[in-house]
């Protein structure tokens, strides 16, 4: 790859990814002190991620694989992207914000698909070539939190209490304004299946849904879904949990997380040899009950470690559980449904899963929501903690045990 075109689409995944961290991470905050948001509308702002990736495969399938070259509409869905989150910038209730918000979802998510078209295009060999250009998303996310809450300190209190939160959606305007101008100069990438016949079926990943007879995978997939419920709590609730406990820099400090992310990656080739695919994704599982405890029981004082180590154990979270599935997934799935596989556990995962976890998340924020505005963290965490570990034991009891090879 010419050292031009790997300048490009790493720069590329920069801004993608800082565009995404640098206002999903603070939203729940955010809609807590500047619009005076409950749970239930909270969980509204998160759920239209779900609806986004609900929507995105018919973009992609429909428009982007057929008619227009991938950067073109990259730059066209940023550009409008950069007045949607102006005009979050400047809302002032929840009323005006919700639409803005779902608009820029349903814009937003098939960029993340986008965004690889467009780099394994250019690569000759992307199983080796992908993950270097691919990192520099991880750095962009953390490079996001460190401007929020180091740069310019958004997310402290006193910023806070002036509702100086709203600058990350106009930081985030620029941002993308500036993603999608550069999208017109990235390497030309035409679509993949102009002239052919498409159909819904095709779109939804719905072929590949004969895997479901088989039971391990019915298993998994149940329990992708399911896992996915917990999830949405730490999406929507880490940030303001942390803000609202008296940890400061709570922004940056959740990058961790994508620290943790970027090293456990690097450790699933050897768990996946020494301990098999099963006890892999139990050891994901576990991990969400152990952080969530972690936050249950923790506090921003003397017990500042657990919670510390709660962020830590994101990786864990995500890269064994996501990563090792989609892993699965493709060693499950033969040669002519592989994508459609993948696109089948991200709608019901990212999709489905998600869009009920945010529901639950928000009602149980409300359910705990005490008096004076703060909220009673311990049983929310428990929440959670509990559903993750019941989904962990059916998933041990109903998934046997099978040989899944990784290749390194």
């Amino acid at each position: 790859m010419k050292k031009l075109v790997r300048f490009q689409l790493s720069l590329m995944m920069f801004l993608e990814f800082f565009i995404w961290g640098g206002w999903f991470v603070t939203l729940g905050t955010f809609l807590a002190d500047n619009l005076q948001a409950t749970g239930a509308e909270t969980a509204l702002a998160f759920s239209t991620q779900s609806w986004g990736a609900i929507i995105a495969p018919f973009i992609i399938g429909l428009i982007a694989d057929r008619f227009f070259n991938a950067e073109r509409i990259l730059g066209v869905l940023h550009l409008i992207g950069a007045i949607l989150m102006y005009m979050m910038y400047s809302s002032v209730d929840f009323g005006s914000f919700y639409p803005y918000v779902l608009g820029y979802m349903v814009l937003y998510m098939p960029t993340l698909a986008l965004v690889n078209s467009i780099s394994f295009a250019q690569m000759k060999d992307p199983s080796k070539e992908f993950s270097n250009i691919r990192v520099f998303g991880t750095i962009g996310w953390i490079i996001s939190g460190v401007v929020i809450s180091t740069v310019f300190a958004w997310d402290a209190p006193e910023a806070r209490a002036e509702g100086m939160l709203k600058y990350t959606f106009l930081m985030v305007a620029i941002a993308s304004a500036f993603l999608g101008l550069f999208s017109f100069t990235l390497p030309k990438t035409p679509p993949s299946g102009k002239g052919e016949k498409i159909t819904i079926k095709d779109i939804l990943g719905l072929e590949a849904i004969g895997l479901l007879k088989n039971r391990n995978f019915f298993m998994f997939f149940l329990s992708s879904i399911l896992i996915c419920i917990p999830l949405a709590f730490y999406y929507q609730n880490a940030n303001p949990f942390l803000a609202e406990v008296g940890m400061g820099a709570p922004t940056v400090k959740m990058a961790i997380g994508q620290v943790s992310e970027a090293l456990f990656l690097l450790l699933i080739p050897f768990f996946f040899k020494r301990y098999g695919f099963k006890i892999t994704l139990i050891a994901g599982m576990l991990a969400w009950t152990i952080r969530y405890l972690l936050f249950a029981y923790g506090n921003a004082d003397e017990l500042v470690f657990m919670l510390y180590i709660g962020i830590a154990l994101h990786g864990i979270c995500y890269d064994f559980f996501f990563v090792s599935g989609q892993i699965y997934t493709d060693s499950k799935a033969g040669p002519k449904i592989k994508s459609a596989a993948q696109g089948l556990i991200t709608l019901a995962t990212y999709g489905v899963g998600m869009l009920i976890g945010f529901w639950v998340a928000g009602q149980i924020s409300d359910m705990y929501l005490n008096a004076d505005g703060t909220h009673d963290w311990t049983n929310i965490w428990i929440v959670p903690a509990g559903f993750a570990f019941v989904v962990m034991i059916i998933f041990a009891i109903f998934f046997r045990n099978e040989k899944v090879e990784y290749s390194e």
